[in-house]
């Protein structure tokens, strides 16, 4: 997690699951991406810590990029960082509450779809809060990322 926190500037710690609770009253929190945003996943039987995203671009409602860690097998190791990372939200309602997210050892959108909490903002949660604004890294997207492969991916 500190390159979420090192990405987005939400200063979070702990599993990745526990974010969201973290989050409630320090930060803005929602079901909307925006750039800069954490989106935090629940935990699952694949994933028991959960895992944390930094949205590094919005594409349409349903569809975004992200910046992240430790998801896919590049070079057949764990533990490397991601940019512009294809996620498409699955939700019935368009609430971001299941996504599929690019798994580059496939070369396509992971097979599993995965539970979701929303999106935590850099943004205090009110005027009176002591938290600093998060300001998210200007390495957050790269100098070119794949948009149009971000929407023909989510096609698939």
């Amino acid at each position: 997690m500190p390159f979420a926190r090192q990405m987005s500037g939400v200063q979070i710690f702990g599993d990745a699951w526990t974010w969201w609770d973290q989050a409630a009253g320090r930060y803005a929190q929602g079901f909307r991406p925006k750039r800069g945003a954490v989106l935090v996943f629940k935990p699952t039987e694949v994933m028991k810590s959960g895992h944390v995203a930094v949205v590094s671009k919005v594409i349409s409602p349903r569809i975004i990029m992200v910046t992240h860690a430790n998801w896919s097998r590049i070079g057949g190791a764990r533990g490397q960082a991601e940019q512009d990372v294809t996620v498409v939200d699955t939700s019935s309602g368009g609430n971001w509450s299941t996504v599929r997210v690019w798994y580059d050892s496939n070369g396509a959108l992971g097979g599993r779809t995965y539970p979701t909490y929303g999106f935590i903002y850099g943004d205090p949660a009110s005027s009176q809060s002591k938290v600093r604004k998060a300001s998210p890294s200007p390495h957050l997207t790269g100098p070119s990322p794949d948009i149009i492969g971000a929407v023909i991916d989510s096609l698939s």
